[in-house]
């Protein structure tokens, strides 16, 4: 009998205690990377991309090889992301900021319902496109573009110029309305760090500076090894401190920590050292296809839009091939920049990562990964996001869970970033009121957490397409109807453009996109595709079914 008894208690201890761990909140880590498309190791969207951080992290995680971004632009897309609601849901398609949305100011953030479930919600660089630093428990630096490159010294409201080593026209490109968060730093920019000392322009001294979230402080470039530190570098230090600090704490709260990395996003300017790693007489393009826009309609929609919105990538594109003698050349200089950057980032992103796997933090805390997008890089004479192809709208998304996810599994099945909040939430057992009061909206995506458990999974609550939106034109700015739509199932993507162009694509046997099926009018699949961007849009009506011809 007190053998029964003692049985009893100790099979009862055991229970309890793994109920407890497995009921502990779990701390969660987002690092969240600017304008990162397919090119980094784990997807293999180039082949000479060198990212060994993400590759090993890939080996440890579940990696979604079709996850999408909602509306590839920074502000619209991380809005959408980390509140949770769909553009056509909040009508906050482009850089105007989210809290001056009707529907996103009153709706919760991720942050602020992991705050108020008793998280220490930390975090630093670019998260939010647009930030604000009570929905924080701390915060650290804001999102710094630099370093950018200026004529004389620094002043409030001066623009940056381009590396001094890119020529015209592709230097003169100006920044889109809405970012001047960068300082001035152009898109038309990209090269190594270099010392600028006798480098004039109009007889003015060039220099490197920090941005304005750093009040334009000098950032002292002499050689490699007398330097300042870049915003990732700085982020990245801090990150790694930061965790260390947690790890070692006493506070029995979890922590939601975030981190936001700037490159790949423009200007594409790192150490001399990562550009090495990519001589330019060895760049590989990205695989175009000539001639290829000739079935699509970007560039033909986009006439009747305002200019510089979606016309900004066939604009990037058609300065830089003509600033060079070889239209090759300015590809290659730009592949090779974005390259050397996406090196860069990786290395701050081991960085981080190493402070977790090097300490007890690895076995409860959910690693995220995630591009806000992607970025086209010659295909269909592009260079930019914005648009509704796989190279804008693709993006890395990796997630490791311990106890929960599967290592070095793949999921196929398409999702998209309005899924990330939702599957935090259901991996801390949070709940899912989000909104605020009844201006707000509820989350629009599904969780992932099934697909973590079982990465071939095929019964799954969410969508069979993921959804992508591209903003047309400000007087369109609050009509949710009168922009393009895309679903990307897992073979297929469907684009409706608002003037009633389509575009089809066969992604399982072209997955670069270069056959525009819709010419083929009795494609089986058009009708199909039509019902399923009707069904995740619902309940508005994109404009573009109407004018279908």
């Amino acid at each position: 009998m007190k053998r029964n008894t003692l049985l009893i208690l100790i099979t009862f201890f055991l229970t309890i205690g793994c109920k407890d761990q497995y009921l502990e909140k779990p701390n969660i880590l987002l690092i969240m990377v600017d304008d990162l498309n397919d090119y980094n190791e784990d997807l293999m969207g180039h082949p000479q991309v060198i990212s060994p951080n993400i590759k090993d992290f890939a080996k440890t995680a579940v990696s979604f090889k079709n996850a999408y971004s909602n509306d590839p632009m920074c502000g619209p897309s991380r809005s959408s992301m980390l509140l949770g609601v769909y553009p056509h849901n909040s009508s906050n398609f482009w850089q105007k900021s989210w809290l001056q949305n009707e529907v996103l100011s009153n709706t919760k953030t991720i942050m602020e319902k992991f705050k108020e479930n008793d998280y220490n919600v930390i975090g630093s660089g670019k998260i939010l496109h647009h930030n604000k630093n009570d929905l924080w428990s701390e915060f650290k630096h804001q999102a710094d573009y630099s370093p950018i490159a200026y004529l004389g010294e620094w002043e409030r409201g001066k623009k940056g110029i381009a590396h001094p080593s890119v020529p015209k026209p592709y230097r003169t490109i100006k920044e889109l309305d809405g970012l001047n968060m960068a300082g001035g730093a152009i898109d038309g920019s990209y090269g190594p760090l270099i010392n600028l000392d006798s480098i004039e322009i109009d007889g003015k001294q060039v220099r490197w500076a920090y941005g304005p979230s750093r009040q334009g402080k000098t950032f002292n470039y002499i050689d490699e090894d007398n330097r300042d530190l870049t915003p990732d570098e700085i982020n990245a230090n801090w990150a790694e401190k930061r965790l260390l600090e947690l790890a070692s704490s006493d506070n029995d709260n979890p922590f939601f920590l975030a981190v936001g990395f700037l490159r790949p996003h423009t200007p594409l300017i790192v150490p001399q050292k990562y550009f090495d790693m990519y001589p330019l007489e060895n760049i590989q393009l990205a695989n175009i296809l000539e001639n290829d826009k000739e079935d699509t309609y970007l560039h033909t929609v986009s006439q009747f839009e305002t200019p510089g919105r979606s016309v900004r990538s066939i604009e990037m594109y058609k300065n830089l091939v003509s600033s060079y003698y070889d239209d090759e050349e300015g590809l290659k200089r730009f592949t090779q920049a974005y390259l050397a950057c996406v090196t860069a980032v990786d290395d701050n992103i081991g960085q981080v990562l190493r402070a977790v796997n090097n300490s007890s933090l690895k076995d409860n805390t959910i690693v995220v990964i995630v591009s806000d997008h992607g970025w086209t890089m010659g295909e269909k004479e592009h260079v930019y996001k914005n648009s509704l192809w796989e190279e804008s709208t693709r993006v890395p998304m990796l997630i490791r869970a311990p106890g929960k996810s599967k290592p070095n599994s793949k999921v196929y099945h398409p999702v998209s970033l309005i899924d990330v909040y939702p599957t935090l939430l259901d991996l801390a057992g949070l709940d899912n009121e989000t909104i605020k009061n009844e201006k707000g909206k509820s989350l629009d995506g599904f969780s992932l957490k099934p697909f973590l458990n079982n990465p071939k999974l095929k019964d799954w609550e969410g969508p069979d397409a993921a959804l992508s939106v591209v903003y047309t034109s400000d007087k369109n700015a609050e009509i949710p109807s009168n922009h393009h739509y895309s679903v990307r199932t897992k073979d297929w993507r469907y684009i409706l453009y608002n003037t009633g162009e389509e575009e089809l694509y066969n992604n399982a046997n072209d997955p670069k996109e270069w056959n525009n099926l819709i010419f083929e009018k009795k494609h089986p699949k058009t009708k199909e595709m039509r019902k399923i961007l009707k069904e995740i849009t619902s309940p508005i009506i994109p404009q573009g079914f109407s004018n279908i011809k």
